[in-house]
C-alpha cells in the first residue's frame, strides 16, 4: 500500500506532494533491509519514478526525499536489476558532483544532496554485479578521487569525504584491477594519507615524527569515521606491496608509517571506536614494507632524555634489568627510543587474547606485526622481550599458568586453531633469538614441540635469521631451581623420594626377585618368537 501510494504521487503529482510522500515512506521504512517478495514490482516501479523525479528541476530537499527512498529501495537486490543502467548511474554521478570540473564546493546547501548519491552509489555497487562493472566504464575511481582532492582539507564536509571513501575501498575490494589504478595512476597513496593527516590534525615536528598531544581531545565521531574509511581504502591500495622498489616509495610509506603511529598514540569519542580505529591501523601496517617499519619507533627529544636519566637514577640499584624500560610522562621509552607506538600494539594485542574468540580475525594480524617488526629491528625486539619475557624468577608454576602476557601466549601454542598456534610460538621464538635453548627455558618443551618438530629443531640449534650476540642474563632465582625444572612443563619439580630408601633387606630382596621373574618370562617369549619366524 505504501508503495502504491508514493508511486502514484511520483508520477502525477507536484515538487511538494512528491517530497512530503516520499519524506513519510523513508520514515517509515528507514529501519527495512528485507522486503516483501510481493510487493516486488511496485518497488521497482517506484525505483523507476524516482530517477524520472530526479532528472527535473526541483527543490533541493525533493531531491534529498527522492535520494533517501531510492537509499533504502536499493537495499534489494532484485530490485536493482531493472534501474541499473548507465543513464541512471550518471544521475547519481551528478548530484554527488562527480562530474563536475570546477575545482571548488561552494554551495553548502547541496552537501545533503551529495552525500545521499554517494549512499546510494555505495548501496548500489555493493548489491549490483551491473552497477560494478558500469563504475569500471564510467571510471569512478578517477572521479572519487577528483571530489577528494576538492574537500580534503575541509573538516565541514566530513560526510562528503566519508562516503567517497567508502564507495573507493568498496570499488577496489570488488575490482583488483582498480586497486592498481590508485596506487600509480591516480596516485592513491599520498592522497589517502593526506586524507589521514586531515582527520588527525597532525603536525609534523620532523620528516617521520608528528607531535602527540597526550591531554587533547579525542576525535570526533565524524573524524574517526573518515579516518577509518581511508585506513580501509588504503590497505587495499597497499595490499600488495610488501616490498618497495624505489626510494619513493620508501619515502610514501614511512610517511604513511609515520601517520599510523600517530593514529595508535590518540583515541576516539568511544572505547569501541578507539579499538576499531587501532584494528584497521594495525592492518594497514601489516601491508607496509617490514624495512620502513622503523619509524613507529623515534628517538628521544633533548627534554626527554634528561627526563629519562631522571627517571634511571629514581630506580633502586639492584633492578638493573629494568632500567632499560622506564616511563615517564606517559611515554614508555627503552634504550633512548619512545616505544609508545610498540606499547599500544602490545597492550592491544592482550586485549585481543583475552577476549578469548575471533583469534585468526582479530589476533593474527597484531601477532604477525609483531613477530616481523622483531625480527627486522633489534631494538623493537629487545623492548618486546623486555616486556613478554622478562627474567624469569619465580618458576614455580607451569609456563602457561598465570595471568601474565608469557603465560597468555605460551597457552596460544596448543591452540586448536593451525594458524593461532603457529603465529603465537613464532613470535615468542623470534623474542628468543630463534635460539631453542632460550625458547625451552620460556615455555618448556612441551608447549614448543609443535614449532620446533616443524623447523625441524627438535634435537636443539637455532633458527635460519641472524641476530645479535648479546646474550640474556639469567637471575640468581632462576639458576638456582633450574636443576630441579623440568624440561617438559617448564616448571620448577621437587625431586621424587627414592621408594628403594624406605624398603627392608626382606622388601628389597621379594622386588628383586620379581624383577628377574618378569625378565626371565620377556626372555622366553621372546625365544619362542624367535622360533616360530624360523619355521616360517
Amino acid at each position: 500500500m505504501d508503495e502504491e501510494r508514493a508511486l502514484y504521487i511520483v508520477r502525477a503529482g507536484e515538487a511538494g506532494a512528491i517530497e512530503r510522500v516520499l519524506r513519510d515512506y523513508s520514515d517509515k521504512h528507514r529501519a527495512t533491509f528485507k522486503f516483501e517478495s510481493t510487493d516486488e514490482d511496485k518497488r521497482k516501479k517506484l525505483c523507476e519514478g524516482v530517477f524520472k523525479v530526479l532528472v527535473k528541476d526541483i527543490p533541493t530537499t525533493c531531491q534529498v526525499s527522492c535520494l533517501e527512498v531510492l537509499r533504502i529501495l536499493s537495499r534489494d537486490k532484485k530490485v536493482l536489476v531493472p534501474v541499473t543502467t548507465k543513464e541512471n548511474m550518471q544521475i547519481l554521478l551528478r548530484l554527488a558532483k562527480l562530474n563536475e570540473s570546477d575545482d571548488s564546493l561552494e554551495k553548502v546547501s547541496e552537501f545533503p544532496v551529495i552525500v545521499e548519491s554517494l549512499k546510494c552509489l555505495c548501496n548500489i555497487v555493493f548489491n549490483s554485479q551491473m552497477a560494478q562493472q558500469l563504475s569500471l566504464e564510467l571510471n569512478l575511481a578517477a572521479k572519487l578521487c577528483n571530489l577528494l582532492r576538492k574537500c580534503k582539507d575541509r573538516k565541514f564536509i566530513n560526510d562528503i569525504k566519508c562516503f567517497d571513501l567508502r564507495l573507493l575501498f568498496l570499488l577496489s575490494l570488488l575490482h583488483t584491477d582498480i586497486r592498481s589504478q590508485l596506487r600509480y595512476e591516480l596516485q592513491g597513496l599520498p592522497l589517502l594519507t593526506q586524507i589521514l593527516e586531515s582527520a588527525f590534525s597532525i603536525k609534523w615536528t620532523d620528516e617521520y615524527e608528528s607531535a602527540i598531544d597526550h591531554n587533547g581531545p579525542p576525535l570526533s565521531p565524524q573524524e574517526t569515521d573518515c579516518a577509518i574509511e581511508a585506513l580501509k581504502a588504503l590497505f587495499n591500495v597497499t595490499v600488495d606491496s610488501w616490498k618497495v622498489h624505489k626510494e619513493s616509495d620508501s619515502h610514501q610509506f614511512r610517511v604513511m608509517a609515520a601517520v599510523l603511529r600517530h593514529c595508535l598514540l590518540i583515541v576516539g569519542p568511544t572505547e569501541d571506536k578507539t579499538e576499531e580505529l587501532h584494528s584497521n591501523a594495525v592492518n594497514l601496517l601489516s601491508n607496509v614494507p617490514v624495512s620502513c617499519l622503523d619509524v613507529l619507533i623515534c628517538p628521544l627529544t633533548h627534554e626527554e632524555t634528561a627526563q629519562e636519566a631522571t627517571t634511571l637514577d629514581e630506580l633502586p640499584s639492584d633492578k638493573t634489568a629494568e632500567k632499560e624500560t622506564v616511563l615517564k610522562n606517559n611515554t614508555m621509552v627503552y634504550n633512548g627510543m619512545n616505544m609508545e607506538a610498540i606499547h599500544v600494539l602490545l597492550n592491544f594485542m592482550e586485549k585481543r587474547i583475552d577476549k578469548g574468540s575471533s583469534y585468526r580475525e582479530g589476533l593474527t594480524p597484531v601477532l604477525s606485526l609483531l613477530t616481523e617488526c622483531s625480527r627486522a629491528h633489534r631494538n623493537i625486539r629487545k623492548f618486546l622481550k623486555d616486556q613478554v619475557l622478562p627474567p624469569l624468577r619465580d618458576v614455580t608454576n607451569r609456563p602457561e599458568v598465570g595471568s601474565t602476557v608469557r603465560n597468555k601466549l605460551v597457552r596460544l601454542m596448543t591452540h586448536v586453531d593451525l594458524g593461532v598456534k603457529q603465529i603465537a610460538a613464532e613470535f615468542l621464538f623470534v623474542l628468543c633469538k630463534e635460539r631453542v635453548d632460550s625458547l625451552l627455558k620460556y615455555t618448556g618443551y612441551g608447549n614448543a614441540a609443535g614449532l620446533l618438530a616443524a623447523r625441524g629443531l627438535l634435537a636443539g640449534g637455532r633458527g635460519d635469521n641472524w641476530y645479535s650476540e648479546d646474550e640474556d642474563t639469567d637471575t640468581e632465582e632462576y639458576k638456582n631451581a633450574k636443576p630441579n625444572i623440568n624440561l617438559i612443563t617448564g616448571h620448577l619439580e621437587e625431586p621424587m623420594p627414592n621408594p628403594i630408601d624406605e624398603m627392608t633387606e626382606e622388601q628389597k630382596e621379594y622386588e628383586a626377585m620379581k624383577l628377574v621373574n618378569m625378565l626371565d618370562k620377556l626372555s622366553r617369549r621372546a625365544d619362542v618368537k624367535d622360533l616360530h619366524q624360523d619355521g616360517g
